[in-house]
């Protein structure tokens, strides 16, 4: 049955691909190039297709055509005879032509521009640098198009260039580890939608993931054996740059220290013996900023790692250093005394002014989150906003340079509207043009509390393609229905990357199942969203070793069919016809009667019971809906009514029903 219902719905994806027919994908573009001017006609692609490269580029860019031309075979099925896009390929003979002035450099500030011409004739990709051009390449992809004939490229004329320098995914390898395959079908997912940072999260309570030779106890002892070698490393950096991304590291001190002390205590503010924290949450032990012997190995260890990052940036975290234990230690009580240290911020600012004198001597710039921000620190240095857009502000009025992550913390389970809205430099802010300068962007945030490999890239994508557009694309684009219209085209275009968002999903209903058939989960999966922000933290049971394998970390955000419901009813409200009425009932038909489905399958698969309350839920206010809609007298909304909805609203087993309001709102508008 399962196989049947897939068949069925890829024949569903066919049907609405032939009623598509002949319409271009220039209004699929995501994201947005700052200027399209469409064309007449389109170029036909026959499989005798040739791409070719003149002018001054980075070798790069050969591998990237390369990639292109495979993942455009791999779509059209043309069984292009070129194999590999060389520096001997003739310019007059090819059929997409990439003009780059110069070679460019993976770093802050580089030209990201291209120009992209789509003729009957020809393809042409202009562009200053490589990087420029690899993105004309990503924008071309997306142009593919279908009509009755085949594939072709509708006439068109873009340039483009990206709004914000910065812009970046953070991957918390720390407290999940993430295996070098996640990680680099990542960083091809990145370069697919133009982000061109990789900030790398490598140290926490739950583990030190690189491998250090000047004191390898720091990964021996705090690792659980998970861990990167330095060679692995380079090839991290090497595979990132190699896509125009830069990969800075995150080692986070003087806080979320645990795992460097379970090798060293002698760093610790307290007396040890320290262990590998399992659970989540903030932790007492930090390191002693009165002992010299943590900045002599904080030295040998940033040295080590300076040489493996050639990045320029090097993040210090900094975050939730709550201070606890500096209170407790007589040593850091009487250090701060004869240092004139008033409190923690002070104490934690002359820590960092250390280690700065420490990335200065490595040519390093230092970032670090918003706590670091202090009267005492230079202005050289990055602040990394989290905790509000507040501190970014007065980063910038102060003359700190910024990047913005609160708000793109995906980790949260909001939906991608919320991300999208979140610019990092409203119409509205209050700060001077030279201020608004020294704003370099932004960065979403992957932390790894409740992610593990397998779940990792549904958390990222695709929502992250929607921050990716907020700081490419012209603030002015911001319909946000229009955004996730454009979203489920990337969703499907991400996988030929190798990215598991999509079919991973499936493959944990199958298990929690048992086999057989998951229909009905499915249904229910797709209207229930994880608790956000951070309410699962409550829940102390789970540990790093914890299953994330239940219908949480099978629900994402956006759950796929309670989005198209609510915008169903929106429109229907707004604007009612018999076709959405009939869409309408239609859908709560289906939800009235999956709980019985449901709860045959949970007599077979244990792992799903807890779900039974809330797929109950469901079919009662999916019924109540669908009866009221069949009456010809005014719904009554009343106590028993008000009951139902108020223990819908609950989470069960993790999750949260996300048609309530939609319902909701559908049964207020009948009570007229």
């Amino acid at each position: 049955m399962p196989h049947l219902k897939h068949c069925l719905a890829a024949l569903f994806a066919l049907f609405a691909l032939i009623s598509t027919v002949a319409k271009p994908m220039t209004d699929q573009l995501l994201p947005v190039p700052q200027s399209i001017e469409k064309g007449q006609g389109r170029f036909r692609l026959e499989a005798t297709f040739q791409v070719a490269v003149e002018g001054n580029p980075d070798p790069r860019i050969y591998s990237a055509a390369s990639r292109f031309l495979r993942r455009l075979d791999g779509r059209s099925g043309l069984f292009f005879p070129q194999d590999y896009v060389k520096p001997t390929d003739l310019a007059d003979a090819s059929d997409l032509l990439i003009t780059v002035s110069r070679p460019g450099s993976v770093a802050l500030g580089e030209d990201e521009s291209y120009r992209l011409v789509v003729e009957k004739k020809r393809i042409r990709i202009l562009a200053e640098t490589d990087l420029g051009a690899m993105h004309g390449l990503e924008t071309l992809l997306q142009l593919l198009s279908v009509d009755e004939d085949g594939f072709y490229f509708p006439a068109v004329e873009i340039e483009d260039a990206p709004r914000f320098a910065w812009r970046g995914l953070m991957i918390d390898s720390a407290r999940h580890f993430m295996p070098m395959d996640a990680l680099k079908r990542n960083l091809d997912g990145m370069a697919a939608v133009k982000l061109n940072v990789m900030h790398w999260h490598l140290t926490e309570d739950q583990g030190f993931r690189v491998e250090t030779k000047s004191y390898p106890r720091l990964h021996e002892l705090g690792s659980d054996g998970m861990y990167y070698t330095q060679e692995q490393i380079r090839e991290i950096v090497a595979y990132a740059a190699d896509r125009g991304i830069r990969v800075y590291p995150e080692f986070d001190v003087p806080g979320h220290a645990t795992a460097w002390l379970v090798g060293h205590p002698e760093m610790a503010s307290l007396p040890g013996p320290y262990e590998i924290e399992r659970g989540w949450g903030i932790f007492e032990p930090t390191l002693d900023p009165s002992k010299e012997v943590v900045y002599e190995i904080l030295e040998a260890v940033f040295t080590e790692m300076a040489a493996l990052f050639p990045d320029p940036y090097f993040h210090i975290g900094g975050d939730e250093v709550e201070g606890h234990h500096w209170e407790q230690s007589e040593t850091v009580q009487r250090f701060m005394e004869e240092n004139g240290l008033a409190d923690k911020h002070a104490l934690q600012a002359h820590f960092n002014q250390r280690i700065l004198k420490i990335l200065t001597k490595l040519e390093k710039r230092m970032i670090g989150w918003d706590e670091i921000l202090h009267p005492e620190m230079p202005t050289n240095i990055v602040i990394h906003s989290w905790r509000g857009r507040e501190s970014m502000v007065a980063a910038a009025k102060d003359g700190y340079q910024s990047i913005l992550s609160n708000g793109y913390y995906i980790d949260l389970m909001q939906p991608a509207s919320e991300h999208y809205l979140n610019d990092p430099l409203p119409k509205d802010v209050d700060l001077s043009e030279a201020e608004r300068e020294r704003v370099l962007g932004g960065e979403a945030t992957m932390w790894s509390e409740h992610v593990t490999p397998e779940t990792v890239d549904s958390r990222i994508w695709p929502r992250t393609a929607a921050i990716a557009e907020r700081l490419w694309s012209s603030a002015e684009v911001d319909d946000v229905r229009d955004m996730y219209r454009r979203l489920d085209t990337i969703a499907l275009q991400l996988e030929e990357l190798g990215l598991a968002h999509l079919k991973n999903r499936d493959m944990m209903m199958r298990r929690l199942a048992r086999g057989y058939d998951y229909s009905a989960l499915e249904a229910l999966a797709d209207v229930v969203e994880p608790l956000k922000i951070y309410r699962r933290n409550a829940d102390l049971s789970y540990r790093s070793f914890s299953p994330y394998t239940l219908l949480p970390d099978v629900a994402t955000a956006d759950a796929r069919d309670a989005l198209r419901f609510r915008f169903l009813v929106e429109d229907y409200l707004a604007n009612p016809s018999e076709r959405r009425q009939q869409a309408i009932s239609k859908q709560l038909r289906r939800w009235a009667k999956n709980h019985d489905a449901f709860e045959a399958l949970a007599r077979k698969a244990p792992a799903i019971r807890e779900a039974l309350p809330i797929s109950q839920a469901l079919s009662d206010l999916a019924g109540l809906a669908l009866a009221a809609m069949e009456r010809e007298d005014p719904f009554v909304w009343d106590e028993t009514t008000e009951a139902l909805f108020e223990a819908a609203r609950q989470p069960v087993a993790k999750v949260e029903l996300q048609v309530v309001q939609p319902i909701e709102a559908l049964l207020r508008s009948l009570e007229q």
